[in-house]
C-alpha cells in the first residue's frame, strides 16, 4: 500500500513535465523589441548613377569601350550642359580612348538618350604623340601631337583633307588652342586596316582624329554642330585639372562612406 501513493506522485511529476510554466509561456509569446530586429543591409546600394544606367543598355559590337572612360565622358557631357557651353537637349557623345592601341577601334559615338552606339570606328593619333600607342600630348602649334580634353564640335568645310569638321576645344591649357592650330577631324586613307597590316600599326596625323575615309562624312554629318567630343588617356594632371570632371570627388566619398557603413553592418 505504502508504493502506491509513491507510483502515483512519480506519474503526476512525470506527465506535468512536459507543460511549460506560465510565466515562461507568456515570456515566449512576447513580441522581440525594435532594437533586437536587424534588418539585411541592402545588396549593391549606391546613389543612382545615370552613366552606369547607360552603359548598361549599350550593346557594343566590336570593342568595348571602358566604363570608367565612359563615366568620365559623361561626366564632363553634362558638366557642358549645365554651364550652357551644350544645348540641354544635347544627345550626342564622342569618345577617344588614346590609352587604347591605335590598331583598335577606339571611337565611339554614342546618342545618349537612346542608349545607343552610332558609331565605333578606327581614329588616329599625332605623329608626336607616338607610334602604335600615344604617350605624349601638346596643345602647341606644330608640335603634330594629339590634345586631350572635351571639345565642342563646329561647322564642316572641305579642305586639303576633304571633307572636315572643326573642333573647339573647351580644356584650358590643353585644347583651347586647336581651332588655331586647325585640328580638326577628317577622314584619311591611313586610317584604315590594310594600312595597319602594311605597316603593323595605323597611320598618323599631324594631331587631328583622323577617321577612315568612309566614314568620314557620315561620322561628321552625325556629330556636327554642338556635339561633345572626348579625348581620353590617363594623364593625371589632366583628369585632376579639367574643370569639366569636378563631382569625381564628392562622388567618390559618398561611395567610400557607403563602403565603409556596409563593411560596418556585415
Amino acid at each position: 500500500m505504502k508504493k502506491f501513493p509513491l507510483l502515483l506522485c512519480l506519474i503526476y511529476m512525470v506527465t506535468t513535465s512536459f507543460y511549460p510554466s506560465g510565466s515562461e509561456n507568456k515570456k515566449s509569446l512576447q513580441p522581440l523589441s525594435v532594437k533586437e530586429i536587424k534588418l539585411t543591409p541592402k545588396k549593391n546600394f549606391s546613389p543612382k548613377n545615370p552613366a552606369e544606367e547607360i552603359y548598361r543598355q549599350l550593346q557594343f559590337t566590336d570593342e568595348k569601350l571602358n566604363f570608367e572612360v565612359f563615366e568620365k565622358a559623361y561626366l564632363g557631357f553634362q558638366n557642358l550642359k549645365k554651364s550652357g557651353k551644350l544645348q540641354p537637349t544635347a544627345n550626342l557623345l564622342s569618345v577617344c580612348d588614346f590609352s587604347l592601341s591605335s590598331n583598335k577601334k577606339r571611337l565611339w559615338v554614342i546618342n545618349v538618350d537612346e542608349k545607343k552606339v552610332l558609331f565605333n570606328s578606327l581614329v588616329a593619333h599625332g605623329k608626336g604623340t607616338g607610334e602604335e600607342f600615344a604617350t605624349q600630348f601638346s596643345n602647341v602649334e606644330n608640335s603634330h601631337q594629339s590634345s586631350l580634353g572635351f571639345y565642342i564640335t563646329e561647322q564642316t568645310y572641305t579642305g586639303d583633307n576633304g571633307y572636315s569638321l572643326r573642333l573647339f576645344g573647351m580644356d584650358k591649357g590643353y585644347n583651347d588652342a586647336a581651332l588655331e592650330r586647325c585640328i580638326v577631324m577628317h577622314g584619311a586613307n591611313y586610317v584604315s586596316e590594310d594600312f595597319i597590316k602594311a605597316e603593323k600599326r595605323l597611320g598618323r596625323s599631324w594631331g587631328c582624329p583622323a577617321v577612315p575615309r568612309e566614314l568620314a562624312e557620315p561620322i561628321i554629318n552625325t556629330i556636327k554642330n554642338q556635339t561633345c567630343l572626348f579625348i581620353y588617356y590617363p594623364d593625371q594632371n589632366y583628369l585632376a585639372g579639367s574643370q569639366w570632371l569636378k563631382g569625381t570627388e564628392e562622388k567618390d566619398k559618398i561611395l567610400d562612406s557607403l563602403e565603409q557603413q556596409k563593411m560596418a553592418t556585415n
